[in-house]
């Protein structure tokens, strides 16, 4: 019998500044595929639960193709390709950028465009502990608190990326990618130079690189069935259809058409979880 679950659920109060949410994964018995991993405005923790991650490209195409009990990705501009063979299980955290000198101990830009084995940066006895967590919880919200009682025990609150940097960021997601870098510098007392550069230090990603996942993230997201692309590209924030087309086969490797083809059990249960229960990318 075919086994596909998929729940998501927010974090507690104390980690919703450094978490926007888990992902809970379970697949069995379906045809094997493959998974793109988009550019988001979060980085990507996972811990499998059975079968390793299997990574046959990365977002940096320097890297080789790998397999991962447990994975820490930074924010990137292209996608990872993530394939199965018919079984995946885990786990997967949103980590906001803002907060990861405080739960990883680094600043988010070290990791721009990598995937690492979670195990180089939280230590292969963490990542064992929480994976056998996991394993022994009977239940999706039981294991979303193993994984927050491990990250809750690494907090470091006073270890925050810098005001100004944090403002510009959080500014880009609440207008959708649509504020200037001009506008922003202003805001912060900076030159546009230096809050690009403290921006991509801090993140990983320039400001307008930033801005151009922000919109993308929310434009596919949004997208279903059916949609008319001039409107879902109106109100996603580009000039014209065209322009949404050109994001799409930049930053998901494929035209809209496809990626809704191929994805569309993924994105149709991750969205009705979205909608229930307020949890938002």
């Amino acid at each position: 019998m075919a086994v596909d679950e998929y729940v998501q659920a927010r974090p507690a109060p104390a980690l919703r500044p450094y978490v926007a949410r888990y992902s809970g994964y379970r697949q069995a018995g379906i045809a094997p595929g493959t998974h793109r991993g988009l550019p988001s405005p979060y980085l990507t923790l996972i811990f499998t639960l059975e079968d390793p991650l299997v990574v046959a490209a990365h977002p940096d195409p320097r890297q080789d193709p790998g397999r991962y009990a447990a994975l820490l990705g930074g924010l990137h501009l292209t996608p990872a390709m993530i394939t199965h063979d018919g079984f995946q299980s885990g786990v997967q955290v949103a980590l906001h950028p803002l907060g990861c000198r405080a739960l990883l101990g680094l600043p988010a830009g070290e990791l721009a465009a990598l995937d690492l084995d979670a195990g180089d940066v939280l230590g292969d006895a963490v990542v064992e502990r929480i994976r056998e967590r996991l394993r022994s919880a009977a239940t999706w919200p039981q294991r979303f608190a193993a994984v927050e009682a491990e990250l809750g025990r690494r907090l470091r609150p006073g270890a925050e990326t810098h005001s100004g940097v944090a403002w510009a960021f959080r500014r880009l997601v609440e207008t959708g990618g649509a504020a200037g870098v001009a506008a922003l510098a202003r805001e912060t007392g900076w030159s546009a130079r230096h809050l690009t550069n403290r921006f991509r230090l801090e993140t990983g990603l320039g400001v307008k690189e930033a801005a151009r996942v922000i919109r993308f993230d929310r434009a596919r997201r949004r997208l279903r069935p059916g949609m008319r692309l001039a409107e879902l590209a109106a109100d996603a924030g580009y000039f014209d259809q065209a322009h949404l087309a050109r994001e799409f086969r930049a930053l998901a490797g494929c035209p809209p058409s496809r990626w809704l083809a191929e994805e569309i059990g993924f994105v149709q249960a991750a969205q009705a979880v979205a909608d229930h229960d307020g949890v938002h990318d």
